[in-house]
């Protein structure tokens, strides 16, 4: 592969490096009513964005969805808690490999056993418990993608020169597809699961 590929390998990897999540006490203390919701999901997620300067973060149309469909719980007199904005974060790193459907069944025990002041354990604490694994997660993930890299490195040498280095980059491109392809199974299997569990439990 030529320079501009491994400075593209270079990139992701650097890219990783920069990835953070909002931690709770970065977080306002305070209710905030839908505007404040939405602007601050703008401005704390926008890094993560295809298009920052285009795409839409959380608009009050996403927020009013996930209530109407028992992602999340309803706001208190149109105001929404500290808990709601963590509930927020889950969705928006969930809705961009799995469907609605898939959310509302993941999130309804969370929401019933967890959310709520009343609560013995917070969703506070599961939040910081899930997004500590995030740093050993990402350097596993750069392994990864260097190993896939350096595999696509090493195909399609028998393919006429002009167009090795498309065939080598989409050999990079399908390996990172399938591997997305297999955890999206798998998720999809645990949540069929947990769904069954609920229900059988409700029964």
């Amino acid at each position: 592969m030529t320079i501009d590929m491994h400075d593209l390998l270079n990139s992701i990897v650097n890219s990783l490096d920069r990835t953070e999540h909002i931690r709770p006490e970065e977080l306002p203390d305070i209710e905030l009513y839908m505007d404040q919701v939405t602007t601050f999901m703008e401005q704390r997620l926008k890094t993560t964005s295809r298009n920052p300067e285009d795409d839409k973060i959380m608009t009050k149309t996403m927020i009013n969805n996930y209530v109407k469909n028992h992602l999340m719980p309803p706001p208190d007199k149109k105001k929404y808690s500290k808990e709601h904005m963590l509930l927020l974060i889950f969705i928006y790193y969930f809705k961009g490999f799995m469907t609605i459907g898939d959310i509302q069944k993941l999130m309804e025990p969370l929401t019933g056993r967890y959310f709520g002041e009343d609560k013995e354990f917070r969703l506070e604490s599961i939040y910081r418990e899930v997004f500590s694994m995030e740093k050993e997660e990402i350097e596993n993930l750069k392994k990864d993608v260097i190993k896939k890299f350096r595999r696509a490195e090493r195909t399609f040498e028998d393919a006429p020169e002009e167009g090795q280095e498309f065939l080598k980059m989409f050999s990079f491109i399908c390996q990172l597809c399938f591997d997305v392809y297999l955890k999206k199974m798998m998720i999809e299997k645990m949540i069929d699961n947990i769904s069954e569990l609920e229900d059988r439990k409700r029964k």
